[in-house]
């Protein structure tokens, strides 16, 4: 008989307006920081805190450390902490461990890894159907996305690369930007650069304002060369059959001053559109980052920015803004801002469940392991791996078994696992295609595949688990480290001492069902 394990997690989370603090996972009240000492992340907290106040809301405690040192792994890296960095984590009696352990996560080589997937999803980068990059240049065009983003480029260089791009998709990597999109035409790719750069659908704006945009790229052409699959893109005064490039006009309505046949219009749109003073790029990045590290954005979606679908809380979004601009569009100082305020820094129980205090981040919102997150834990826990493939067979796909899925290239590279646990198809580039949604599938896939069981076999928690004839609660804090980040608590100990001296002949078999069944829990497989 498996062991089932209860724990107060789930009793917990729907429990709201509770007094008592839980101790596994959270830490006390918040105390706002004010005075000279107050740093951006205070008065990022003042503004939550005054817009909660101003809604008779009651913001969450702060998290645990056991809490804290799981979700800051999981949003900044995209990794599971192992047992050891748990364990030294929360034995540190530093004050401002966590501060140090954001600047430690900031550096590691993940980082770049894990955030090079994010863009990837919106940038498109993916092989086959529908996009049809090819290998080649869905190799290039990732390696150029990670070099950027381990190096720090400012973001505002790294968009206009983008943006003015030209060349081989081979040898450039960021002209697969002009490629990576189903519809090449000049609406489809004025409505890509919109989505992607300015969070805003196109297709529902009216007709004149896409045809003025479409402007700034009816000058993109295209050309094939020896090389198979290659293409060359570039600047062609001659390709505007429609006369779209003489009506170009930014979207906030202003004209293009841009002289026909000698500028190329995308460069004039890019320095519009890059402007420290223009909200249009700035807001949008923003709130993306937001949306990824706190699990919604300020403006939700965060690539639906319309006038009918207001900010939550608009004093909040202009100072993330105002800290892009004057920090020259540094992705890791926003990261710092945000990762080091006590709003990231809250509870996941909230002091009220209602969908306003989700809005405006009374408390830490719930959500799922992303598919390649979550096969990456399975394999770091089980000391596994796994094989990826493409559909479609073509030259330079073989992935190397030491390849996470985090790293994974390219979108048509994929396995069971992930389809199953919603990795996005890179069709659109919109955020909705990766799917966070838990179905009676994936819960039966970790309940009862031959998949998860075979790497519970050899899982180095279980095979060593004879080693001296561990005691149960020895046994547990290692898993529950291991897996939680977290010790045990004297409830869940004692309910394994009873399992295990009425059931278990061995460590090994124990220790088994143990790390089976906290795989199955919610708090395993969601980011809290």
């Amino acid at each position: 008989m498996r062991l089932i394990i209860c724990i107060s997690f789930l009793a917990c989370l729907i429990t709201p307006g509770m007094a008592v603090v839980h101790p596994v996972f959270e830490s006390g009240p918040l105390v706002l920081q004010t005075g000279s000492d107050a740093t951006v992340s205070d008065r990022l907290d003042g503004i939550v805190l005054n817009r909660l106040a101003e809604l008779n809301l009651k913001p969450a405690n702060l998290c645990s450390d056991a809490v804290f040192v799981r979700r800051a792994f999981l949003t900044v890296i995209g990794t599971l902490p192992t047992e050891e960095e748990s364990r030294g984590f929360l034995s540190t009696q530093d004050s401002g461990k966590r501060a140090q352990l954001i600047e430690i996560l900031l550096q590691r080589p993940e980082f770049a890894e894990y955030w090079a997937m994010k863009w990837g999803d919106l940038l498109r980068v993916k092989a086959e159907f529908p996009i049809k990059l090819w290998p080649n240049a869905a190799q290039a065009y990732h390696r150029w996305i990670y070099t950027n983003l381990r190096a720090n480029t400012p973001f505002h260089h790294f968009a206009r690369a983008l943006l003015v791009a030209n060349g081989s998709n081979f040898r450039e990597g960021e002209v697969n930007f002009y490629r990576a999109m189903q519809d090449r035409s000049p609406h489809g790719i004025a409505a890509t650069v919109a989505l992607t750069f300015m969070g805003e659908r196109a297709d529902k704006w009216p007709k004149k304002k896409l045809d003025a945009l479409a402007g700034f790229f009816a000058q993109v052409a295209y050309k094939s060369t020896a090389e198979w699959k290659e293409e060359i893109v570039y600047f062609d005064p001659t390709a505007d059959k429609d006369g779209l490039a003489r009506t170009a006009m930014f979207p906030d309505g202003t004209h293009a001053a841009i002289k026909t046949g000698l500028h190329d219009p995308r460069v004039v749109f890019a320095d519009w559109l890059l402007r420290p003073e223009n909200p249009w790029f700035s807001r949008a990045i923003s709130n993306r980052v937001w949306s990824w590290l706190m699990g919604r954005g300020v403006v939700e979606e965060p690539d639906d920015f319309r006038a009918d679908n207001p900010p939550s809380n608009p004093a909040l979004l202009e100072l993330l803004q105002h800290e892009f601009i004057t920090s020259q569009c540094d992705l890791k100082h926003l990261f710092r801002i945000i990762l080091n305020s006590q709003t990231y820094q809250m509870s996941p129980i909230p002091a009220q469940d209602t969908s306003d205090a989700a809005a405006n981040f009374a408390h830490y919102p719930l959500r799922r392991m992303e598919a390649e997150v979550l096969i990456d834990a399975l394999n770091q826990i089980t000391g596994t791996k796994e094989s990826y493939s493409s559909p479609i067979p073509e030259p330079f796909t073989f992935i190397p078994e030491n390849v996470r899925a985090i790293g994974l290239a390219d979108g048509s590279i994929t396995s069971s696992f992930l389809e199953l646990y919603g990795r996005p198809p890179r069709d659109t580039g919109f955020e909705s295609e990766r799917s966070r949604n838990t179905t009676a599938s994936q819960r039966m896939h970790l309940l009862n595949s031959t998949h998860v069981h075979q790497k519970l076999k050899v899982c180095p928690l279980v095979t060593g688990a004879h080693d001296g004839e561990r005691a149960p609660r020895d046994l547990a804090g290692k898993i529950y480290l291991t897996l939680l980040s977290r010790q045990p608590t004297d409830e869940e100990v004692a309910e394994i001492e009873s399992h295990a001296k009425a059931t278990y002949a061995d460590s090994q078999s124990l220790a088994e069902d143990i790390t089976w069944a906290l795989i199955n829990q919610p708090e395993y497989f969601y980011i809290h």
